[in-house]
């Protein structure tokens, strides 16, 4: 059987979510390690899906993309990242739990790009590298689980050659904050195809992109496999379908630093 679909940008980050949840390692971590959930809209998703709590979206991230340019949100409506522990939210914050990481823990962290070798990008305006600068050492020299949502809407051509033409202090000019991209080859990365393969033995194909009328950043996916595996698929998507789009808060110009030309009031 196969089955055709769109995901709408909010509808991937419902997906792989979903799928990030069941996936063994995070049970595992669940049940007798840690988790340490990440700031970003998409890891805001995961958060739900892990606690069954409803998350303020627009407050658990630093850097977005709204307007039409790079950004951050107010630092001071910033929700911290989440530190489960056997399950439980501990009052750790992630880099003391980061810190108490073994190859048994998790760390969830979305991205800004991948490329379809699966080497995934993050933004960063930090000049350390802000999360990911100080968290990739750790879960790498550990082997700790690096788990990283990107919907396929952030699809580039190559990103270690964007990270080489990227740098916050490499520009003359900016329309939004400037930034670099770090490159990440550890772990696992997560697109639609992949969730959908997680939560049921399908295979799954993105066979197009885009969108108006608030459908942009979708894609159009096909999963093919015996019946009551689609089946089993399509009850997801409708399940999904109807998420609704991911509201933005943004740092106010006047109170920002960054190399910007533009200034709202």
């Amino acid at each position: 059987m196969k089955a055709i679909f769109t995901f709408t940008s909010a509808e991937s980050k419902r997906l792989l979510a979903k799928s990030v949840a069941v996936l063994p390692a995070v049970q595992h971590a669940l049940k007798e390690a840690m988790v340490i959930i990440a700031g970003g809209t998409t890891n805001a998703f995961v958060l739900e899906e892990l606690t069954g709590e409803k998350v303020d979206k627009a407050k658990y991230t630093a850097g977005i993309i709204t307007r039409g340019r790079q950004c951050v949100t107010p630092v001071k409506e910033r929700l911290a990242p989440v530190v489960l522990v056997n399950g439980e939210k501990s009052q750790m914050n992630w880099v003391e739990a980061a810190e108490k990481m073994d190859a048994n823990d998790v760390f969830i962290k979305g991205g800004n790009a991948i490329d379809n070798h699966g080497t995934v990008g993050v933004l960063v305006a930090d000049p350390f590298a802000g999360t990911i600068g100080k968290a990739l050492p750790i879960v790498a020299a550990r082997g700790s689980h690096l788990i990283m949502p990107v919907g396929l809407e952030k699809m580039i051509p190559d990103v270690n050659l964007a990270a080489n033409v990227a740098g916050s202090k490499t520009f003359d000019k900016s329309i939004g904050m400037p930034v670099g991209l770090m490159p990440v080859t550890y772990g696992l990365p997560i697109t639609e195809i992949e969730a959908l393969q997680i939560l049921a033995e399908v295979d799954a194909y993105c066979i197009g992109a885009g969108g108006v009328g608030g459908s942009e950043g979708s894609v159009v996916m096909v999963v093919e496999g015996e019946e009551q595996e689609v089946e089993k698929i399509m009850e997801i998507v409708k399940k999904i379908k109807g998420e609704p789009a991911v509201a933005a808060l943004k740092q106010k110009c006047s109170e920002c630093g960054a190399q910007c030309s533009v200034m709202e009031k």
